[in-house]
């Protein structure tokens, strides 16, 4: 089935092509939301709420982007105004709060759920700009416009973020910050 053929079914209300839409895209964008979201109560909330809002405005979608991306932004858009609900999202740390342990972990082994850990015990602000500008592919401008931040926060947070998940991959090697 074509996304053409869902997103008609969909917009006809017909149960079958929801759930269809559901089962094909809510595990990609479940991973996107807790990307974004403190927890995993937070995220299964932006997914629901990002599922509600896609269907209502499916009418809408004209197909100028494909349809996974076009609901990639719908949950990163709320996911952020989660975050934004709770305020004080950009702030400065120090090494010792983001550490992060694994027991008997070697580096080679290091795979994409090892990494999205990494990523997902940044702190909020820096998880935030690390993921729009690294996964998504958002500049700085669009990060900026998006969070209501400067451009300069915004390069300012990736830069901790990647020195954070530096320091983080030097330390699963055994090696000492």
């Amino acid at each position: 089935m074509t996304d053409k053929e869902l997103v008609e079914g969909c917009i006809r209300e017909d149960r079958y092509y929801q759930r269809m839409l559901w089962e094909r895209y809510s595990k990609k964008l479940m991973a996107l939301c807790m990307r974004y979201c403190q927890n995993q109560e937070e995220a299964e909330d932006a997914l629901m709420e990002a599922f509600v809002k896609i269907y209502d405005h499916l009418p809408n979608f004209r197909f100028q982007s494909s349809l996974e991306t076009w609901m990639r932004r719908v949950c990163v858009n709320i996911s952020i105004n989660k975050l934004r609900a709770r305020k004080q999202i950009f702030t400065d740390i120090s090494e010792s709060e983001y550490e992060i342990g694994y027991d008997d972990f070697s580096f080679d082994r290091l795979g994409v759920n090892q990494l999205m850990k990494l990523v997902q015990s940044l702190p909020e602000g820096y998880r935030m700009v690390f993921s729009l500008f690294a996964i998504e592919g958002y500049s700085h401008k669009e990060i900026s416009e998006t969070l209501g931040i400067d451009e300069g926060t915004s390069r300012s947070q990736l830069a901790k973020a990647r020195k954070a998940l530096q320091n983080m991959l030097y330390k699963l090697e055994g090696g000492q910050v």
